[in-house]
């Protein structure tokens, strides 16, 4: 397979993921509105199949659900499987066409990011009562496709010397896997918090998902952070320069740090949630904002 056909069939394996992926998002809300018309159990991923919980959240509790809800929960969960893979096979083949690791751009970084988004949940999903995510996670990785098929789309071209590394596997690498977690992590934590304002406990399901997610979102953060910056001293025979991209994954490194030392804090678990949604905040506005708005030596991995 030539580098042009491989390029034009991970275009065409995008478009079907994003038409995949949408077709998932209105199979949940319609498991959502059957959920909602009637007192049963609400359906959840857990890998290709389907877990059961309770709406209190106590995934001990499950009973035997309406046959109905159950078999759109099942097809929701495997329409979003599907997707995924197709997501995965686009990226491989854009790194076949481009003869490299496919992050050289902020088009081919939200490509992956994607991908890698919809694998963490359904990993970090299976086997919990994880449902009610499944369609605010499908709707997030259709939104971060969308905005980088329609915004950030660059043709397959060879990368710039300075980015001609194998730190670029490592680095990036290592931030496009936090990055997923660290978006897993934040919906959940988004979900419990919209419970414990409800009324709800302190410690649920939601709780115990995004300090688990954390707990190793955060190391692989400070790795890619670490290999950022021993990138920068074979690039730019420096470390660290305060850089807007250095200072804000600084930054976002700062409030996951605050958040996990928050976690185990008398008087500041309630408030943990709080500065993960600020680490999360930081890290969009890192890929976003900096790339497209302040210019500095990362300017060039723009789109």
């Amino acid at each position: 397979m030539t580098s042009f056909d491989a390029a034009r069939l991970s275009d065409a394996l995008v478009t079907s993921a994003l038409g995949v992926f949408s077709l998932a998002l209105v199979v949940f809300a319609l498991a959502a509105a059957l959920s909602r018309s009637r007192p049963v159990p609400v359906a959840a991923v857990s890998g290709a199949a389907v877990v059961l919980s309770s709406p209190g959240g106590d995934a001990g509790l499950r009973p035997a659900p309406h046959r109905g809800l159950e078999q759109v929960g099942r097809a929701g969960a495997a329409v979003l499987v599907l997707g995924t893979i197709l997501l995965c096979l686009a990226v491989v083949a854009r790194g076949v066409a481009a003869g490299r690791a496919p992050w050289g751009n902020m088009y081919e970084f939200g490509l992956t990011g994607s991908a890698a988004v919809a694998v963490a949940f359904l990993a970090y999903g299976r086997g919990r009562p994880t449902g009610v995510l499944a369609p605010w996670t499908v709707t997030l990785v259709l939104v971060l496709l969308g905005v980088s098929v329609t915004s950030l789309y660059t043709p397959v071209d060879d990368l710039v010397p300075v980015l001609n590394s194998r730190w670029l596997v490592v680095h990036v690498a290592a931030a496009i896997t936090a990055g997923a977690l660290f978006t897993v992590g934040a919906l959940a934590t988004i979900a419990h918090l919209v419970r414990q304002r409800g009324g709800g406990d302190e410690d649920d399901h939601f709780s115990d998902l995004a300090h688990t997610v954390h707990l190793v979102a955060f190391p692989v953060w400070t790795f890619a952070v670490i290999a950022g910056a021993v990138w920068a001293e074979n690039a730019w025979g420096r470390y660290w320069g305060w850089d807007p991209k250095e200072t804000w994954a600084f930054i976002t490194w700062v409030f996951y740090a605050a958040h996990l030392h928050a976690l185990s804090t008398v008087g500041w678990r309630r408030r943990a949630g709080w500065l993960a949604l600020a680490g999360f905040l930081a890290f969009v506005f890192n890929f976003f904002g900096v790339n497209l708005w302040i210019p500095g030596l990362h300017s060039y991995a723009g789109v």
